[in-house]
């Protein structure tokens, strides 16, 4: 059987890519097969060997084989790039090293491997996902849990964090949304299929939105459509483009920690959203934290705070106006709330009604009373006028 040339004339690192792109049309990208051939070889020299049917492939092997008349790496890479598309591989200066962490992982759900390449649709380069943090969810999210996906992301995005996700319905879809509000280049899709073909169709204009200022991705060839197990290879790419995980509503089979397993196995955070107790989309994220393989996070700050550089200033959020009760020491609060309204009590009286010391309430109402909450009366003490107890 004549094999379609990947070795023209060209630079080791461009027949390479052929090689690359020719080979996830042979074996399908995610298989641990794929995995284990292009282990100490380059893919130039695996395509040789399927090329000269070395019987060592097996049975997968031949019928890989028998699709290697219809693969013409070539042209396939012309139209991409004629079509603004451009295939990523290890060498390119764009290549996502943080991916490597994938290499010689156990199969999860028969799926393991670094990708070949990736495909990319959009500006922004892939080696700009150093800072990015996957979030992922239910399909079937919540409105609470959409706000929490899309306020996380919003908050990452001014941050100088790229969101991942996949561009599914409910989780991923508010993620995104919520990265947009934020500057160009702040979210990227990675795809079960082509990254030219959008799924589901109903998000076309979310992921061409996408695509505009960030990126669109995928280890499968432009063209080809997405089936049920590439979802489960795209998650494990989700989880090793970012430096953790954030899952928000999952049920207990839910797809999203399929990619929650692969940030865990690969030793980056992952994190969970605490939901409704007794809510289905609840039981997959309280799971996390209750075996211990999620951190609870409740906003960006918190997932800041986890997967930031070391040492690197975390802004404080604004709390609400800051009150003068705020500053309060514990004892300081019991007295005041000891304190009467209207007419006034004497320092034992209040002593006894806060359960402390006579003297300890005599200094703590001293230090209201410089904070303009309580006033001395020559009968006792009262609430100052327009002070708050809470």
């Amino acid at each position: 059987m004549t094999a379609a040339p990947v070795a023209p004339p060209f630079t080791d690192l461009e027949r390479e890519r052929l090689a690359r792109i020719a080979l996830t049309q042979l074996i399908e990208p995610g298989t641990p097969l794929l995995d284990t051939c292009i282990v100490g070889s380059t893919a130039t020299e695996v395509y040789q060997r399927f090329a000269e049917e070395d019987p060592e492939l097996g049975d997968d092997g031949l019928e890989a084989r028998l699709r290697l008349a219809q693969i013409h790496p070539d042209r396939d890479l012309e139209r991409a790039t004629n079509a603004g598309f451009r295939y990523v591989i290890p060498g390119d200066e764009e290549w996502p090293a943080q991916v490597q962490r994938l290499a010689g992982q156990e199969p999860l759900q028969y799926r393991t491997g670094t990708p070949l390449g990736l495909w990319v649709r959009g500006p922004l380069l892939l080696s700009d996902l150093d800072r990015s943090v996957a979030i992922v969810g239910s399909r079937d999210a919540t409105a609470y849990g959409a706000d929490a996906a899309a306020r996380i992301a919003a908050d990452l995005a001014v941050n100088d964090f790229v969101t991942v996700s996949g561009a599914a319905v409910g989780i991923d879809a508010a993620a995104h949304r919520g990265a947009l509000t934020g500057p160009p280049g702040s979210t990227v899709a990675v795809l079960a299929g082509g990254v030219d073909v959008p799924y589901p169709l109903r998000h076309r204009r979310l992921i061409d939105a996408i695509a505009e200022s960030g990126a669109v991705i995928s280890e499968i060839a432009p063209g080809f459509p997405v089936t049920r197990y590439r979802f489960l290879s795209r998650n494990r790419i989700i989880a090793a483009l970012a430096r953790g995980t954030v899952v928000v509503e999952a049920a207990a089979r839910s797809g999203s920690l399929n990619t929650s397993h692969w940030a865990y196995s690969i030793n980056t955070p992952v994190m969970a959203v605490p939901g409704q107790v007794g809510a289905m989309t609840s039981v997959g994220t309280h799971e996390l934290v209750r075996s211990g393989k999620g951190v609870l996070v409740t906003d960006g700050l918190d997932v800041r705070e986890l997967v930031g550089d070391m040492g690197e200033a975390v802004p404080e959020e604004p709390r609400g106006p800051v009150r003068r009760r705020d500053s309060l020491t514990s004892v300081e609060k019991q007295v005041l709330d000891a304190v009467p309204v209207g007419s006034p009590s004497s320092q034992l009286a209040i002593a006894r009604s806060a359960c402390l010391h006579p003297k300890t309430a005599g200094t703590a109402l001293s230090r209201l009373e410089a904070l303009g909450l309580a006033e001395r009366f020559p009968d006792g003490w009262q609430l100052a006028p327009g002070a708050a107890r809470t």
